[in-house]
């Protein structure tokens, strides 16, 4: 597995130069590394060369990676799309959930979260693009659904999430990536702190760090081709 510690290496050189370019602090930005689609083997690997955040998009996928690596010390992050009845088991087994975007997902996790694991850490996800059939909360909807999950027990509202249209060039990259900064902002401003902007992939991360991003979500860079 000498191309994951690579590769993890280069990423990781990379997020901090970035970061710098962008007069940053380098430990500003997290990678997450997202494991999908990848075997155990190659996750162990990256385990080893120091990566402890690893983000899935499927339930069961990632519950038997959970289970294989629990004395690991691993960081699971649920990033794909969440339907009710699976709540419960990431709610009883997940560290985040990226793609909150409606009330009920929010309300389900929190009831349902054992208060012996301490509060899920949530980012809610915007279609920061408005594109029809793209998961996500309409920009103009966000700050009551934010309030709303910012009072929740068990959970704890960290930030935003998008997964913009693609774009070609740096510029117009940026764009979506300062949109979710600001919708930021604005939650600030109205008295709903957060500290988290997830956004940022392998051929935009470069843009997502210039517009605030602190999780960038890295995968086949990082492990090769899925299977």
């Amino acid at each position: 597995m000498i191309g994951v510690t690579e590769n993890l290496a280069f990423i990781s050189d990379l997020l901090a130069e970035t970061a710098i370019e962008a007069k940053r602090e380098p430990d500003s930005v997290h990678l997450l590394a997202v494991s999908k689609k990848q075997p155990l083997a190659k996750i162990l690997a990256a385990h080893d060369a120091g990566q402890r955040d690893f983000g899935e998009n499927f339930v069961q996928e990632g519950l038997e990676k959970i289970e294989k690596t629990r004395n690991l010390g691993l960081i699971w992050h649920f990033i794909g799309h969440l339907q009710n009845n699976k709540t419960r088991v990431v709610a009883e087994n997940f560290d985040w959930v990226h793609t909150i975007d409606k009330l009920k997902t929010a309300q389900r996790l929190s009831a349902q979260r054992p208060a012996a694991l301490g509060p899920l850490n949530i980012c809610l996800q915007v279609n920061i693009d408005n594109e029809e059939g793209k998961s996500g909360v309409a920009p103009g909807e966000l700050r009551p659904l934010a309030a709303a999950c910012s009072q929740l027990p068990n959970l704890a509202l960290r930030g935003l999430m998008c997964l913009p249209a693609v774009r070609d060039g740096f510029d117009s990259q940026r764009e979506p990536f300062l949109k979710l900064s600001e919708l930021a902002a604005e939650l600030r401003i109205s008295g709903i702190e957060t500290d988290t902007l997830s956004m940022g992939m392998s051929g935009d991360s470069r843009a997502a760090i210039f517009e605030g991003a602190t999780i960038v979500r890295i995968g086949t860079a990082i492990f090769g081709e899925r299977k």
